[in-house]
């Protein structure tokens, strides 16, 4: 099943530069494919890791959200796959000076950069045992990131910078204040 899956990737690789418009693709359900995003971001394929970055990133090309379940589609075919948590995990984050506000830029492990800004959804999510609230940023239509230890620890360094004097940690982007989570 993966073998037609990925000759179809490779067509729309050079039919759709960047990111195919999944969302406006709505085939039938084909089945299940014994694929796993799993929680650290590694994609599995019958059990074996996908070691190829080329090939992970063809696949979070067509990767599409329905509600609480993930599929690879295609303009003709769509295939049910397991994430454990999110598809994406937040390996980097940079910040520059923008006019009069920083920007927050933050890389997936798949090469996605997001900006965080106003409307960009992000929220605070318990992850891991015990459970700790960390931020999930959206990556595009509806598929998340979870922010990484690293990162995470960048940007409390960040907010601790600009002087939060309450009980709570925000960072700033464009702007705007997004939640860290609480000094207690």
């Amino acid at each position: 099943m993966a073998e037609p899956l990925f000759q179809q990737l490779q067509k729309l690789q050079a039919e759709f530069p960047g990111v195919p418009p999944v969302e406006r693709w709505n085939p039938e359900l084909c089945g299940d494919m014994d694929m796993v995003i799993k929680s650290d971001g590694r994609w599995l394929h019958e059990g074996t890791e996908i070691r190829r970055q080329p090939l992970v990133k063809l696949f979070a090309s067509i990767l599409k959200r329905e509600g609480d379940e993930y599929f690879l589609v295609t303009p003709a075919e769509k295939l049910r796959i397991t994430v454990e948590d999110v598809p994406f995990v937040v390996t980097q984050v940079a910040r520059a000076p923008k006019e009069s506000h920083q920007q927050l830029l933050f890389t997936t492990s798949v090469g996605d950069v997001v900006e965080l800004k106003e409307d960009r959804q992000w929220l605070l999510r318990d992850f891991g045992a015990p459970p700790q609230p960390i931020p999930y940023l959206e990556v595009r239509a509806g598929l998340q990131a979870r922010v990484s230890r690293d990162v995470f620890y960048q940007l409390v360094d960040w907010a601790l910078e600009e002087g939060s004097y309450t009980d709570k940690l925000f960072v700033q982007s464009e702007g705007q204040n997004f939640l860290l989570g609480s000094c207690n």
